[in-house]
């Protein structure tokens, strides 16, 4: 299959998740494709094209780490191809990560997303989920209550100091847009910024209260879905716990939490089942659910990653059994594709 994988920029990407499925695909031998978000070109009544990169035909690549200096290298083959071309267009940038200077490209993947699966390519995720679930971040409020912390969004800055003493002056407050740990706060009884927390939060747009959750010390349980189902390779599930460095309460590895074991307790099981229906039936193939104790406190359905740090605490790579959900997915659309939409085929196993 051709298969092209839209990241932020493949100059600035790094080892991860992305990086590693990529590698397993060019292995399987399929023809692989980079691209950076900004590498779309709409022409007027014609495919779209895209400005990709490959890594060498003789490039000896024995791991993904190779693959990725291989992407980078300066005998990286550059390519316009049209996305009709493709067999698959995986959407896996990672807005959260984009600059100042860059506010741009937060949307543009899914934006064009959307016009290449109306031109019959296999989108994953599905790009119109990907504009509900991202974009609008009230999707997650969707989910059923028993599963989420309480929460407030709003722009009104009394009813956010409301919640704050409604839940014993202590707090978390994100933006609804972005987040990847960027300005997320923890506010206690202590703290004499709120005004000012508040007014920077609420520049960029409707501002998320969230009681805060006593169990964050210990971390948070990143847990991998594909299908809308824990990935189980050899005897064991694709699940990390993230544990926040010291003085800490975020659990985002670019911010220097450290990877560790986890069980899918009966909570977390509970999560899953609760969430998944709703996954598969929007064409979110690929997700990473966070989950403190019994709570859901984010889904991450553009670019879910964690696994470059499976292998630290004995985890098994699952990038093959990603890879090969792909290829069955392409089958499937190569059979049914005049009967079944790209929601339907994205969650199909």
């Amino acid at each position: 299959m051709k298969i092209c994988f839209v990241l932020n920029d493949i100059e600035n990407e790094r080892y991860g998740t992305s990086i590693m499925v990529m590698n397993r695909a060019h292995a399987r031998g399929h023809e692989v494709y980079a691209m950076g978000i900004g590498d779309f070109n709409f022409h007027h009544g014609a495919p779209i094209s895209i400005n990709s990169t490959q890594v060498p035909e003789d490039a000896k690549i024995n791991s993904a780490q190779d693959y990725l200096e291989a992407l980078k290298s300066s005998k990286a083959r550059k390519k316009i191809i049209t996305s009709t071309e493709l067999d698959v267009l995986f959407i896996r940038n990672n807005p959260t990560e984009e600059g100042s200077g860059r506010e741009w490209a937060e949307h543009a993947g899914i934006a064009f997303g959307k016009l290449i699966q109306q031109q019959g390519v296999l989108v994953l995720n599905d790009a119109y989920a990907l504009s509900q679930a991202f974009i609008d971040k009230l999707y997650f409020e969707e989910l059923p209550p028993e599963i989420k912390p309480n929460s407030l969004i709003t722009r009104n800055k009394d009813d956010i100091l409301k919640f704050w003493e409604e839940n014993d002056k202590k707090m978390v407050l994100k933006p609804l847009e972005g987040s990847g740990g960027q300005n997320v706060f923890l506010i206690d009884e202590n703290e004499k910024n709120l005004n000012q927390i508040i007014e920077t939060i609420s520049q960029d747009g409707y501002i998320i209260a969230q009681e805060f959750l006593p169990e964050v010390k210990d971390g948070d349980v990143r847990v991998l879905l594909m299908n809308g189902r824990v990935m189980v390779n050899d005897g064991k599930q694709s699940i990390i716990r993230r544990v926040s460095g010291e003085g800490e309460f975020r659990s985002n590895f670019a911010l220097g939490a450290t990877a560790d074991t986890s069980d899918l307790t009966p909570a977390m099981k509970r999560i899953v089942e609760l969430t998944a229906p709703k996954l598969i039936s929007d064409g979110l193939f690929f997700v990473g659910l966070d989950v403190v104790n019994d709570k859901l406190i984010e889904i991450n359905v553009l670019s879910p990653g964690g696994m470059e740090h499976f292998e630290e605490v004995g985890l098994p790579d699952f990038t093959e059994i990603i890879v090969q959900a792909i290829e069955r997915k392409v089958e499937y659309k190569n059979l049914y594709g005049h009967l079944l939409t790209n929601k339907e085929i994205a969650c199909m196993k």
